[in-house]
Order: structure tokens, then C-alpha cells, then sequence
């Protein structure tokens, strides 16, 4: 479809117009660490390097274009943020193996088949997962809407590509989008489209079929686009729409991310169909110097009680949480604080702790996160996108590269009323066959303990540290070290902590600690993750990660200290401590103080059942075409559907029960007749 030249520029909203303009003391203090050794979609916005040369331009206004520079990362030439490092192939490859990078592929993380990845559902009984994805190569371009399956978000089942950039609206990319469960039972999904000309525009897209509980088929609106960007905003800094939430004038709201001049923002607009929409006058909320906001995220969290809320709960004892990635900085913060449904607009709790400046989801590799609310087991769910670390040369090599982190809970924190703890989904339970415990291991100043547990690659480990003979607070002052150089920086108090993913030679280790600081009337907690000493390969970025504080899969670490209060991911590629010659150790690397170490490691139980299928089952899916009175037409190489489905539930462990199916809405001939007329084009294109 060519652009409709009749689409106008909207007006510039209010907010455009303004002006931007020691003795030692007996004593004892608990440290709570759980690092599981097991993915997340973030839905992240990206754009393709080629385009196709369309007539009728739409928004001529936008038609410069961005040269690019010498070893620019993917995705700079397209207004949003690098999605390679390319001075890191400056470096020279290592010399992988096809074991070690088969090795290097996770096992419990979501991830596609092969090639590049980055609005999860759920949907009579089967959670739904989109991402971006490139079916092509392992390299940030030819971005596309991945599609996959679960009954327990554990154990995926892939499905066809949902959604090709197939149109002038998204020519060059299908980028992040979210879904909406309507009262009806409907589906709408918005989503970003990269057109011909680089312009981020905001597009409708919704089932062919709500009888399919699979949603294999998507149908994009014929006059897309439905949003473009308005007057004042640049023609690459709009997109990510928002999950939507329904007002008490029963108009649904959805938020974008934007930015005027260095202020980070989030635009609100007011629908009633999906299809027409009004600009807020005044933005949701912004924060000067923070930059472009990508993927927001806007939800309700209760404050006295442990459940999930519907995107549209709000009253007295609900606090709102926005959340935005920072473009310039990749990223997530959020911050906690209150809506007003009157103008829409958000105020957090405490300004000095506003997004972008206070609070991570996550501290590590984690990156344009997204939540939905599972209505099935009243919860809030987060995935957070988990980049590569390693040069752009082993991705190519290896076929694949990034990876979803593994889904967590999000509640609010009762006890600080100012963070949200996140933990991973009780799903994870079902994977571990066998645990060791360990009870009170003693670690004495500058030592390293190892722990007897055989090969140290897919696990998970909850831990107590126990602080004996802590600095008192008429004792000794020290500077707040924080993570500093990473694990060698040594105090009286720190670091401490765990060396996962090390050899027996600790030529290779990965460090997850605390490190504490004293002061005359305080003690501060640092919590870090230290990459430097992760691998011996050239072309991987190694860093050190942490926060204050108030899971490993082969080569991925999530780490959530202070039951989830802060949490850490890491993506670490070893040469040595690969295969069986994966150790764990305990160390103390503080000066003055003994720490008695308790904990429970808990072995993962898919490692076999990985051998035998692999987690995310490998399924070939044909085409099928349905209309309102059933299928109509299928296609498949392996089997049917129902084949698939019940390969898929033979190495599952259980299933969650069917939830009732809505009742499809009727459609009339003249719809039924387009549907079918794109499906046989589909199924003519597939057998050509």
C-alpha cells in the first residue's frame, strides 16, 4: 500500500510549546543472595539498514537522512541505540569451537531457534511471547515479530513469524509493540513500524482468528498508520507504544516513549477504537537530561497486598510505576509514585529518585524490559531483554545471540516502600531434580573455599552470608568503596561472596558479591558482579555491575540479593570453565572480618531433557487458514497442529487448565472474504 498523502501532521501539544530549558565488636548481620544458573523477551525497537523507494512520500518532513560513521553500531543510523559493539571484532576473534559455543546456548533462558532476537499475552491457557527477531542472520537487521508458546513459560513451543515487515509503515522494521486483552475478549497489539523513510510510526495489528488459541495468524490494519509523530517530535524519537488502560470516561489511554531536545518523556494519547486518537496536551511525565525513552512501561502495583493488578486498577491503595530504557545509556529505570486520571500525568513518590535517576530493574545486561499481568495467577510478570556481550564475528559464528531473561514476579516492597522486588516465577521450581546444603562453611580473611558439587553449569544457589566481628560504629571510617575495580578492590568489610562459572586454576571466575562500608553512624551494602575475569577471548566486553543494596545458565547469571530488592544479569562467554571444569567456590576478600556461609544449591533438572528434545521445543509449523466456522485449509510437513501440540506437552511437566475461550465476534462475508483472499496469498507465496 502506497502512503496516504492525507494523513495529517497533528498539532503540537502544550508541553512543545513551553521552554525546555575500628575497635571490633561481637556481632552478626544476615546478607541474603540467590544467583540462579538458568530468559526474558524484551520487545526492542529496531530498524533495517536497507529500504525500498516509494512514491507519494508521506512526511516529507522527515526525509534527512543520517550518515553514517566509521564502525557506527547497528541501529545509531536509525534513531535508537547500538545493538553491536563493533570495536570489539578490532580486538580479534577467539578461536571458538562449535562445542564450546553449542555449550554457550542457554538452556532455561527464551530464546529463538537461531539469529538475532530482543507484548507478552496470556491467552486461554497459553502464554504468548513476541520478540524482535531477525530470520535471516544473528545480527541486528530484517527486524520481525517472532512468535512463541507455553503453558508454564518454561518449556516454548515456536510458531511461524507473526508479523514480516512487509508494508511502507514498517518497511524497515517491526519494532517493539505491546497487546491489549479487551473486555470482549478481543486482541488489539500496536507496535512500532520503521517506514521507507525512517519514520517511527505507530501501527494496529489483531488476530485473524480468536478461536486459535495458538494466535498463529495476525492481520495488520489495511490504513495503518494510526499514529505518526506529532509536531515537535523528531521523526526518530516515537515509538514503543504501551500496553493500554481504560479511564473512568471509559476512553483507553496508551503511553510512547519521546523526547524534546535531552528530556527523556512519555507521551499519553486517548482512544475509544484503536483506530482515532487525541493527544494529551501535557505529557505523562519527563525528566530533563535523561535523553530518548524507549520501551515504557506503566503499571499498577497494590501496596498492601502481594497480587498482581489489571494495567486499569487504580485507587486508594495503588501506587503506579513507570518505567523507561534509556536510550544513551541502555539502561532500565523505574521509579514509583502516583497517577492522576484526571490530566494523566504521573509525579513520583521522591523527585530525587525519579526515572532515570534513582532506581534499576536491574543492574547488569538487562535491557528493554516489558510486563504483563497474568490474570490466570493474578501476578505481574517481567522480562528484560539480555544483550551479548561478545563481538559481533562470534555471533555470526555461533548462529545466535541474545536472549530473554527469566521471568519474574514484581510486587511492591513493603518494607522499604520506595523499591519493587522482583523474583523469579515459581515455574522455575519445576526444574530442579536434586539440592546440596551447606551449613555454616567458615571463609576466613583472603581465602577461597571450594564447594564439592560437581560440574558447576546449570544450577541455582540461595544463600546466607553471616558477618562475625563487623567494624562498630565507633570504630573504623572507611570511604563507600561500592563495586569499584570489581572483586580485587579489598577493605575491612569486602568483598565477599561467590565465584561462579570458575575453573579449577581460577584462571576464569565470575564474582557475585557485597561490599560493605562503614561510616560513623551507618553501614552501606554494595551489591556487584564482577565480568572482568569471565573469559580469556579478546572480543568480549568485559564489565563490572552493581548497585547499593537497601540465576546461571551456561554463560547467563541473574542475580537477586535481598530477596529481589536488587537484581543483576550478566552474560560472561569462558574458555576454561566450560563443560565439566565449571567450579564454584565461596571467597572473602575483606581484610578484618570472618563470614559463615549457609546455603542451599539447587541442581536444575533439564539437562537431559535439553539432550533428548531441547527446552524450547524445535517444531515445525505448517499453514493453516481459518475463518469464523473453522480451519479451513492446512499445510504441514511433521503433522498437524494437534500433533505438535501434543509433541510439545510430552516434554512439558503438566500443563496449566484450559481457561473458557471468548466467543470469537461474527464476522461478515465482506470480512471473511479479505481474511481468506491474504491467507491463500500466504499459503500461494509459501508453495512458490
Amino acid at each position: 500500500m502506497n502512503p496516504d498523502p492525507q494523513i495529517p501532521l497533528l498539532s503540537p501539544p502544550g508541553f512543545l510549546r513551553r521552554e525546555s530549558g575500628g575497635r571490633a565488636q561481637k556481632g552478626a548481620l544476615l546478607f541474603i543472595l540467590s544467583i540462579v544458573f538458568l530468559m526474558s523477551l524484551a520487545a526492542l525497537f529496531i530498524s533495517l539498514h536497507g529500504h525500498e523507494p516509494l512514491e507519494n512520500n508521506i512526511l516529507k518532513l522527515f526525509s534527512k537522512e543520517t550518515k553514517s560513521l566509521p564502525l557506527q553500531p547497528r541501529g545509531v543510523a536509525e534513531g535508537v541505540s547500538p545493538k553491536s559493539n563493533p570495536y570489539l571484532s578490532l580486538k580479534g576473534s577467539f578461536n571458538w569451537t562449535n562445542a564450546m559455543l553449542s555449550w554457550q546456548r542457554t538452556a532455561f533462558h527464551f530464546q529463538p531457534q537461531k539469529n538475532w532476537m530482543n507484548g507478552p499475552l496470556f491467552y486461554m491457557g497459553w502464554y504468548h511471547i513476541f520478540y524482535q527477531y531477525n530470520p535471516d542472520s544473528a545480527v541486528f537487521a530484517n527486524i520481525s515479530w517472532g512468535h512463541a508458546v507455553s503453558r508454564d513459560m518454561v518449556h516454548w513451543l515456536y510458531l511461524p513469524v507473526a508479523m514480516h515487515r512487509d508494508s511502507w509503515f514498517d518497511i524497515n522494521g517491526v519494532w517493539s509493540g505491546s497487546a491489549t486483552l479487551l473486555p470482549d475478549g478481543k486482541i488489539v497489539m500496536l507496535y512500532t513500524g520503521n517506514t521507507h523513510q525512517n519514520v517511527q510510526v505507530q501501527n494496529l495489528a489483531y488476530p485473524a482468528n480468536l478461536s486459535d488459541p495458538l494466535l498463529v495468524h495476525w492481520v495488520k490494519y489495511p490504513d495503518n498508520p494510526v499514529l505518526v509523530p506529532p509536531q515537535g517530535i523528531g521523526p526518530k524519537d516515537f515509538r514503543d507504544p504501551t500496553t493500554a488502560w481504560i479511564g473512568p470516561d471509559q476512553k483507553w489511554r496508551i503511553a510512547i516513549g519521546s523526547k524534546v531536545n535531552r528530556t527523556g518523556l512519555s507521551l499519553v494519547y486517548k482512544t475509544q477504537d484503536f483506530i482515532h486518537y487525541e493527544l494529551n496536551d501535557e505529557y505523562m511525565h519527563g525528566v530533563p537530561g535523561t535523553g530518548m525513552w524507549e520501551c515504557v512501561d506503566f503499571y499498577p502495583v497494590s501496596v498492601n497486598g502481594s497480587d498482581g493488578l489489571d494495567t486499569s486498577v487504580n485507587g486508594p491503595n495503588v501506587k503506579h510505576v513507570l518505567k523507561s530504557s534509556l536510550d544513551d545509556t541502555r539502561g532500565d529505570h523505574y521509579a514509583i509514585g502516583t497517577y492522576f486520571i484526571e490530566n494523566d500525568t504521573w509525579v513520583p513518590d521522591n523527585p530525587d529518585e525519579d526515572v532515570g535517576i534513582g532506581l534499576k530493574l536491574d543492574y547488569g545486561r538487562f535491557y528493554a524490559s516489558k510486563t504483563f499481568y497474568d490474570q490466570y495467577k493474578k501476578r505481574r510478570v517481567l522480562w528484560g531483554w539480555i544483550n551479548e556481550s561478545d563481538s559481533e564475528t562470534a555471533d555470526l559464528k555461533k548462529g545466535w545471540a541474545s536472549l530473554q531473561s527469566i521471568p519474574r514476579t514484581v510486587v511492591f516492597d513493603n518494607k522499604t516502600r520506595t523499591h519493587l522486588l522482583q523474583w523469579p516465577v515459581e515455574e522455575i521450581e519445576s526444574l530442579r531434580l536434586s539440592s546440596y546444603d551447606f551449613e555454616e562453611v567458615v571463609v576466613k580473611p583472603g581465602s577461597v573455599v571450594p564447594l564439592d558439587i560437581g560440574p558447576a553449569t546449570q544450577l541455582d544457589i540461595f544463600a546466607e552470608f553471616e558477618i562475625e566481628y563487623l567494624v562498630s560504629q565507633t570504630g573504623k571510617k572507611e570511604d563507600d568503596v561500592g563495586c569499584g575495580n570489581g572483586a580485587v578492590d579489598r577493605s575491612s568489610l569486602g568483598p565477599f561472596g561467590i565465584l561462579a562459572i570458575a575453573d579449577d586454576q581460577l584462571s576464569e571466575l565470575t564474582p557475585i558479591y557485597f561490599h560493605l562500608s562503614s561510616t560513623t553512624s551507618s553501614l552501606t551494602t554494595s551489591f556487584c558482579v564482577d565480568e572482568t575475569r569471565s573469559s580469556k577471548a579478546p572480543d568480549v566486553s568485559k564489565l563490572v555491575f552493581g548497585s547499593r543494596v537497601p540465576v546461571v545458565d551456561h554463560s547467563v547469571i541473574e542475580s537477586f540479593a535481598q530477596g529481589g530488592r536488587t537484581v543483576i544479569s550478566s552474560r560472561v562467554y569462558p574458555t576454561e570453565a566450560i563443560y565439566g571444569a565449571a567450579r564454584l567456590f565461596v571467597f572473602n576478600n575483606a581484610t578484618d572480618i570472618n563470614i559463615k556461609v549457609t546455603f542451599c544449591k539447587r541442581r536444575a533438572g533439564l539437562l537431559k531433557k535439553a539432550k533428548e528434545l531441547s527446552v524450547l521445543c524445535d517444531a515445525e509449523i505448517g499453514l493453516f487458514i481459518f475463518s469464523a466456522h473453522g480451519k479451513l485449509y492446512e499445510l504441514a510437513t511433521k503433522g498437524t497442529m494437534q500433533g505438535l501440540i501434543e509433541r510439545y506437552m510430552k516434554f512439558t511437566r503438566g500443563s496449566l487448565p484450559e481457561a473458557p475461550p471468548p466467543q470469537p465476534p461474527p464476522l461478515d462475508a465482506k470480512e471473511e472474504s479479505t481474511l481468506l483472499k491474504q491467507e491463500i496469498q500466504t499459503l500461494q507465496k509459501g508453495i512458490r
